[in-house]
């Protein structure tokens, strides 16, 4: 009977699994994985500057592709700095497979070099965390993380492979690509299918609630087609940006998280029907929105919802959502005529409202951030990837930036990560066919920025092209404006100030400047046309952003 290595049957395996690009650091724990891909003909290895960082790529590979993303560490240290970015990835439901060393099983149980609980640390922030006892466990336990990082809700699971076990051989091979798919979900059942139909020809104010699972281009398209028939007004949690296309744009009203006091706040809490399609609370909490617990809601997910006080759904369509969605679309005979009411045309006036701000008029002084946006919009195709880092800039980014295109528009909103603009950006940019064929775009905060600033290195080394834009203004300001909404000051912000421009060329990236609003235009031109990775230094104007979080409205009701 054949027989192969632990570390070729693991390698193999990721292969199977549709596995082609894999982010890591090495060690001597870890050594044979990393040996034995430097010989497989079609799987990539990019060796990233920080763990954190090759799990947040890994986790970018996930959303995008929907084949787990795959992040490699060693024992000790090297698997602790993989938690931030499992943990963001389990609470967006991001797949991901972390293979972690381990010291040789003789010396798992005595005080030695990296020796560590790493499955106790890490487990808390994955589905799974699994050990490989033995050499005839590996292609199970593989594909058994696979399968639980696919299944819904998605996340990351974890495998920790002692360095003796990766050296001995198994008799047991990895299983076929087929088995790696996790298993489908069928439709509800057909007596709820009919009621939630009931419900929403009954309603006169009927919504369309889409969440972070709602995100995939398989349920966007039954979204899109559902609204194309019916049309439903429609809002998005930040995550499911992009499920709405330019031809439906009509039907949207706005993104919805953080503050209560958007449009689209508005039209939830005047609605006598929400269908909350792939809705997570980590995204919204339930009684920020629906504070009284009283709006009619169905849940349409793959799991159950988190019931509660202020989310009770009247019903749980559970199962697969495009094949309900489908469904409903399909059965639907009419929905209420609301489009020439003049609730929604106030409420789409209130939406587009800051598009006639002076600030977008500016001639000079620093970039306010509503004139970037409208700027980076028109200078941008539907199908440009953008990811957004954590920081005031992704408040403005994922409130008023149109995107069209399902996970085009990237950002961290469960976890609220610092650093990903960046380590995302680069996996947006390698997931490409060929790889980075098209801009990809990040933004970041300058304190965001410098928590993976290192891995320009690698978006260098891989020729990645990447535009990356630093709204600088030397401090944490989305903690900021905060502290001073609460206390009438801040405290704990201020940041030194750094040169992006040398700091991007010293990585061999090309920098760029904007200091004031008249060079804003031609530097962004010309850095979104540099080939390869350009940082472009952005003065930024945040006197404004106390607005961002007044203004909470009241529940409309009548």
């Amino acid at each position: 009977m054949a027989e192969a290595q632990v570390a070729q049957i693991i390698v193999d395996s990721l292969y199977a699994a549709g596995v082609r690009v894999v982010f890591g650091i090495p060690g001597a724990k870890i050594d044979a994985i990393f040996d034995t891909l430097q010989d497989h003909p079609e799987i990539k290895l990019i060796v990233c500057r920080h763990e954190q960082n090759a799990a947040m790529m890994a986790a970018a590979m996930g959303r995008i592709t929907g084949i787990p993303g795959v992040c490699i560490a060693t024992s000790g240290p090297g698997a602790s700095n993989l938690a931030t970015g499992l943990v963001t990835a389990t609470t967006e439901g991001d797949p991901v497979v972390a293979l972690i060393g381990s010291v040789p099983r003789l010396m798992n149980t005595k005080r030695t070099h990296q020796s560590m609980k790493a499955l106790e640390i890490l487990g808390p922030t994955a589905k799974a965390a699994t050990g490989i006892d033995v050499e005839d466990q590996a292609a199970e336990i593989i594909l058994s993380a696979f399968r639980t990082a696919s299944s819904s809700p998605k996340g990351a699971a974890v495998v920790s492979i002692p360095a003796d076990v990766a050296r001995l051989k198994s008799k047991i091979l990895p299983f076929p690509s087929a088995a790696f798919a996790a298993p489908r979900y069928g439709p509800a059942p057909t007596s709820q299918l009919s009621a939630v139909i009931d419900m929403i020809q009954n309603a006169k104010h009927p919504v369309l609630y889409l969440g972070m699972r709602a995100s995939s281009p398989l349920v966007v398209s039954a979204v899109r087609s559902l609204l194309t028939k019916f049309p439903i007004p429609t809002v998005e949690t930040f995550q499911a940006a992009g499920a709405v296309s330019r031809e439906l744009a009509h039907l949207f009203y706005g993104r919805v998280g953080l503050f209560h006091n958007q449009a689209g706040d508005k039209l939830l809490a005047r609605s006598d029907c929400v269908l909350a399609i792939g809705y997570d609370p980590v995204e919204y909490d339930a009684n920020v929105w629906n504070p009284d617990g009283k709006l009619p809601v169905v849940h349409v997910d793959y799991t159950p919802s988190d019931y509660g006080q202020h989310y009770h759904p009247t019903i749980e369509l559970l199962g697969s959502i495009v094949e309900n969605v489908n469904h409903i679309a399909t059965h639907l005979q009419s929905t209420a005529d609301q489009q020439g009411s003049s609730f929604l045309k106030s409420l789409q006036s209130q939406h587009t409202a800051w598009r006639s701000r002076p600030e977008l008029l500016a001639t000079s002084g620093p970039v306010h951030p509503l004139l970037f946006v409208s700027k980076l919009q028109s200078l941008l195709a539907d199908t440009t990837t953008v990811t957004v880092d954590v920081g005031t800039v992704y408040i403005y980014m994922l409130r008023f930036f149109y995107s069209y295109a399902p996970r085009t528009l990237l950002c961290s909103n469960g976890q609220q990560t610092l650093g990903v603009g960046l380590p995302w950006a680069i996996a947006a940019s390698l997931a490409q066919s060929p790889p980075a064929s098209a801009k990809v775009v990040s933004l970041s905060g300058d304190g965001g920025f410098m928590f993976s600033s290192q891995e320009l290195s690698t978006a260098v080394q891989q020729k990645c092209n990447i535009t990356h834009f630093v709204w600088n203004d030397e401090a944490y300001n989305m903690v900021e404006f905060q502290e001073e909404m609460k206390y009438g000051r801040s405290s704990g912000v201020r940041l030194g100030g750094v040169d992006f421009v040398r700091f991007a060329e010293a990585f061999g990236a090309k920098g760029f400047r904007v200091e004031d609003v008249s060079q804003l235009d031609g530097v962004m031109r010309e850095a979104l046309q540099w080939e390869g990775v350009s940082v472009v230094d952005v003065r930024v104007d945040y006197r404004g952003n106390v607005e961002l979080a007044k203004h909470v409205i009241e529940d409309e009701w009548n």
